[in-house]
């Protein structure tokens, strides 16, 4: 997923738990026990409101969590770019991905290769040091700030392969929080806002409203560390 940049000027977010290396394995084991009831013929349907199937979304998510994952991974990981994989579309529209996973293991191994991509970047932002800094375009951030990100892939991209599954998906409510909490630091609030962090971090991707508020057209999460 690749939230487009919009140019605003992010407030000072509220106080709240850090996210953890425990937060991120809980979500994408949710995730792939949600999505693993999919009926095989499924996969080719279209993902919520993507132009990606349902497979191509969860290719893309596995890639999304391996990509952060490897930003971490160099002793001088860089704060200008990306570790440069090679990252290719197989077809126009679909995602560049540089993880992909043998349609010939199936949905399961489909689901497989997301866990282990998951299971990478857990590992990743549980032994990396806090104090260290790698690139994100938007804005370049730290391990705990990786874990966010790969959380909210995971929760909002589950989100679009179970609509186009037709499967329930209530993702972890603390996890949710925590990740929201930490990108979206201008979250709106006030008596109308769902105390429910899922419908607000669904308002805030772009695939929600919320009472009184359209979902945004253009959005984006802010990556950099705040005190």
């Amino acid at each position: 997923m690749s939230p487009p940049a919009v140019p605003r000027t992010a407030e000072p977010r509220t106080a709240s738990s850090p996210v953890t290396a425990d937060d991120l394995r809980l979500s994408v084991h949710r995730a792939v026990d949600a999505l693993r009831p999919a009926p095989a013929d499924g996969w080719g349907r279209m993902a919520g409101l993507l132009e990606w199937d349902c497979w191509e979304t969860v290719e893309h998510l596995a890639d999304d969590l391996f990509a952060y994952a490897v930003q971490l991974g160099p002793r001088r990981p860089p704060l200008t770019g990306e570790v440069p994989f090679a990252w290719e579309s197989r077809r126009t529209g679909g995602p560049a991905n540089a993880v992909r996973a043998d349609r010939a293991a199936g949905p399961e191994g489909l689901l497989q290769v997301l866990e282990a991509s998951g299971a990478l970047l857990t590992a990743m932002v549980r032994t990396t040091p806090p104090h260290i800094r790698a690139h994100h375009v938007h804005g370049v951030s730290d391990p705990e700030g990786f874990a966010a990100m790969g959380i909210v892939e995971t929760l909002v991209h589950t989100h679009d392969v179970a609509e186009g599954l037709g499967l329930p998906w209530e993702p972890p409510s603390g996890p949710c929080a925590r990740a929201l909490a930490r990108l979206f630091p201008d979250t709106p609030a006030g008596p109308d806002v769902p105390n429910d962090p899922w419908p607000v971090l669904l308002w805030c991707t772009g695939r929600a409203d919320l009472p009184g508020r359209p979902r945004p057209a253009t959005w984006r999460w802010y990556a950099e560390p705040r005190a």
